[in-house]
C-alpha cells in the first residue's frame, strides 16, 4: 500500500467556529507535499487536528494513516504510530534535560513496537549521530529542552528530535518562520537527509524560500478551509510571483 495518509472531507472546528470545511488530501510513501496559503486559511489547524490537539473538534470526515483510523487514536499513539509535528513555536521545558527527554521518547516508541529500550551507550551514540545531521552543539543537547535556545536553535532542535524518532510522516508547521538563511539551510539539510522511500513529509509554509531547499513533489493551496488548487512545484513559484490575491480572485470567480 503506497498511500500513507488519506484525508477525506475533513471538517474541524475550534470554540464552535468551523475552520476546516472539507479537506481532501492523499500522501504516499516517499513524497514531499507542501501546503501553502494565507494566514487564517486553516494550515496550522490541519496539522493540529492530525496530531490530536484536544482544542480542535473534528465534525465530519475521515483520516486514515497507514490503514488505521487516525481519529480514534490518542495523541500519544499517533506519535508512536509514526506521526511527528515540528512546531511553529517550540516551547521550553525547564528542568527536563534533552538527554532524558529524548531517551524517554525513543524508548516509549520502541516499547510500542515491541522492542527493548536502548542501552545508555547505544542511545548516546545515536544522539551523537543525529545531532551531527543538524549541527546541534553538544552543549545545547545537554541543557533543558529548548531553554535559552535562540529561535534558530529551537527549530534545529525540532529536526534533531525528528531524526531521533524517525517518523513515518513528518509535518513541518512553518519551520522556516524566523530563520536566517544559514539556519534555514541547516534545517532543510536535516529534513532532506531524513527523507526515504518509506517515509513522507508535509511542509506547511507561506513562502517559496524553504521549497528551494526542500523540494516538494506536490504543492497544495489551502484557502478558507479547503484545498482549492493542487499542482507540482511550479505552483509555489506562481504563488511567489502573483501572491495570494490571485487565489482569492480565482476562488471568487469560481475557477
Amino acid at each position: 500500500m503506497s498511500e500513507m495518509l488519506e484525508i477525506r472531507n475533513l471538517h474541524a472546528a475550534v470554540d464552535g467556529k468551523e475552520i476546516l470545511k472539507g479537506v481532501d488530501l492523499t500522501v504516499r510513501r516517499g513524497e514531499v507535499h507542501a501546503i501553502m496559503g494565507p494566514n487564517g486559511s486553516g494550515k496550522s489547524t490541519l496539522s493540529s487536528v492530525l496530531v490530536g490537539h484536544p482544542a480542535f473538534e473534528v465534525t465530519d470526515g475521515t483520516v486514515s494513516f497507514l490503514g488505521k483510523d487516525l481519529l480514534t487514536l490518542s495523541a500519544e499513539d499517533r506519535s508512536r504510530e509514526g506521526l511527528f509535528l515540528s512546531f511553529q513555536y517550540p516551547v521550553e521545558i525547564p528542568g527536563v534535560s534533552m538527554v532524558n527527554f529524548m531517551r524517554a521518547a525513543v524508548n516509549a516508541h520502541r516499547a510500542y513496537g515491541g522492542l527493548p529500550p536502548l542501552a545508555a551507550t547505544e542511545f548516546l551514540k545515536l544522539m551523537r549521530e543525529k545531532r551531527a545531521i543538524v549541527e546541534l552543539d553538544s552543549k545545547l543537547a545537554s541543557r533543558s529542552v529548548n531553554e535559552g535556545f535562540s529561535g534558530g536553535e529551537k527549530k534545529r532542535n525540532e529536526i534533531f528530535q525528528m531524526a531521533m524518532l524517525e517518523p513515518r510522516l513528518a509535518i513541518l508547521d512553518e519551520t522556516d518562520s524566523g530563520l536566517d538563511i544559514d539556519a534555514l539551510r541547516i534545517v532543510a539539510h536535516g529534513v532532506n537527509k531524513l527523507k526515504s522511500p518509506d517515509n513522507a513529509v508535509i511542509v506547511i509554509t507561506h513562502y517559496q524560500r524553504l521549497l528551494d531547499y526542500v523540494r516538494p513533489d506536490v504543492v497544495h493551496v489551502l484557502y478558507e478551509g479547503r484545498i482549492v488548487r493542487t499542482a507540482g512545484p511550479e505552483l509555489a513559484l506562481e504563488l511567489e510571483e502573483k501572491g495570494y490575491d490571485w487565489i482569492r480572485e480565482q476562488a471568487g470567480s469560481g475557477q
